[in-house]
């Protein structure tokens, strides 16, 4: 694969010699909140301040990461309700956020006794678990490196399903940008290279046919078909994302809560008033 990089320049289109853009879910989200946090966070590289949801998202997906890593299936098998949940429990860190653990470990609990009625423990573990894949693709005439991590990749019925882990509180409003993640993971799952996928334990040419995610916090999980509809406005907005590039224009979205929390408020067009924000 070529070389790659945030700080792109749409001149470089047809020079192998030179870096490709870099896409990461995060960066596509970023860029879809706010260009402009998108050009002082990935191209000018400026610093941003850890927020308190920013830690706990990091610590948390490293517990599940942990937590799925130390499952162990033949032990959990002889183990009434209330003994699972506590071995769940116990395969998390001790720190503050035991509640969501907790709340976690108690929803693990019950999929395992479905999955042991159903007859389908073989499938309980996700075969990916924190999975970082990359491909290169072609998006409006440009060649881009797609990167992500993918919190979970279960497999059902032959088709791969991810599931996305959040730490915030759901709000119905979030279904877009989640299917819009889901989309990103899809497509880098169509495009990484068999060689990637099978080093990562993944099976090649196998389809992705369901995507959800998970907010423990509000205890609210969902699974639905891929929709075909979310993955041509990501490539739409991934071509948005290109032309911002082509045209060097990175304006600012003005959103009076968020801005205010934004490390980069005091050197952004959003504190030099209102007809900045349109």
């Amino acid at each position: 694969m070529r070389e790659y990089t945030y700080d792109w320049n749409p001149e470089w289109v047809n020079d192998e010699s030179k870096p490709i853009l870099k896409i990461t879910k995060s960066s596509k989200g970023t860029f879809d909140w706010c260009p402009k946090k998108y050009q002082f966070n990935y191209i000018e590289r400026l610093p941003q301040d850890q927020t308190e949801a920013m830690r706990k998202g990091t610590i948390v997906h490293n517990a599940r990461e942990d937590f799925f890593n130390q499952f162990d299936i033949k032990k959990a098998e002889g183990l009434s309700h209330s003994e699972l949940v506590d071995y769940c429990i116990s395969l998390h860190p001790i720190d503050e956020y035991h509640d969501l653990y907790e709340t976690m470990s108690v929803f693990e609990a019950n999929r395992f006794l479905e999955s042991k009625k159903d007859e389908t423990l073989d499938s309980f573990l996700p075969p990916g678990n924190e999975v970082l894949l990359d491909a290169e693709i072609e998006i409006d005439g440009v060649p881009v490196h797609l990167q992500g991590i993918i919190d979970r990749l279960f497999i059902e019925n032959g088709a791969y399903i991810p599931m996305e882990l959040k730490t915030g509180l759901w709000k119905d409003y979030k279904s877009t940008m989640m299917r819009q993640e889901m989309a990103f993971y899809k497509l880098l799952l169509d495009n990484a290279p068999d060689e990637l996928k099978v080093e990562k334990g993944l099976v090649p040419g196998m389809e992705m046919s369901h995507w959800g995610w998970y907010y423990p916090a509000s205890h609210y999980v969902t699974v639905e078909p891929v929709k075909k509809r979310t993955e041509t406005s990501l490539m739409n907005n991934l071509v948005k994302l290109i032309e911002a590039y082509r045209v060097g224009l990175f304006p600012t979205k003005f959103f009076a809560k968020t801005c205010a929390t934004c490390s980069y408020f005091n050197i952004c067009d959003a504190t030099t008033g209102p007809e900045s924000w349109l």
